[in-house]
């Protein structure tokens, strides 16, 4: 009875976590949503202050495995690729989280880019309405380049790519 409950849970958590394009308020090509992230923690942070920079902006929540697959390639893959750039961003939000929730996760993790929090989903709704991960990649311009949900590892690598094309290059690119 206990296994079963087991994989009744894992499976509601899943579902939780899968791709959907129903709830997406916010799609490749739109410009970016207006947006302040307070953090006490990290300090606050504008939509308007990513003007200029490529970023990778994803929401999560700790407890979601897709997004502990994300969260772990942005810190193995991602940020070792361009930590360096100063044109490059990574923007991770906790949906549903607080600052104290975040800093105590990432004492777990020691994750190397700031989490903000987002508990009352007041950001995340600008976004979508439902389903995580979500990630984003938006160019200098602040235009959304490329949006998925869930978690892809193959995907992942064409968006290391596509950030590379972006900072290596002046003008937008597109992901298929």
């Amino acid at each position: 009875m206990g296994r079963i409950l087991m994989i009744a849970v894992a499976l509601l958590v899943s579902l939780s976590c899968v791709r959907s394009n129903a709830a997406d308020k916010v799609r490749s090509g739109d410009s970016l949503p207006y947006f302040i992230l307070k953090s006490d923690v990290n300090g606050e942070l504008s939509s308007l202050e990513l003007r200029g920079k490529v970023v990778y902006m994803c929401f999560f929540a700790t407890w979601c495995p897709s997004c502990q697959h994300e969260l772990k390639a942005i810190q193995d893959r991602m940020l070792p690729e361009f930590k360096d750039e100063e044109d490059f961003m990574i923007v991770a939000v906790g949906r549903e989280h607080t600052d104290a929730e975040l800093e105590k996760y990432n004492k777990e993790r020691n994750f190397g880019f700031p989490l903000y929090p987002d508990p009352d989903r007041a950001v995340y709704s600008l976004f979508a309405e439902e389903m995580i991960p979500r990630a984003y990649v938006v160019d200098r311009d602040g235009v959304i380049v490329d949006a998925s949900t869930g978690y892809d590892e193959e995907h992942f690598s064409t968006v290391i790519k596509t950030v590379r094309d972006l900072l290596d290059n002046s003008t937008s690119v597109e992901i298929d």
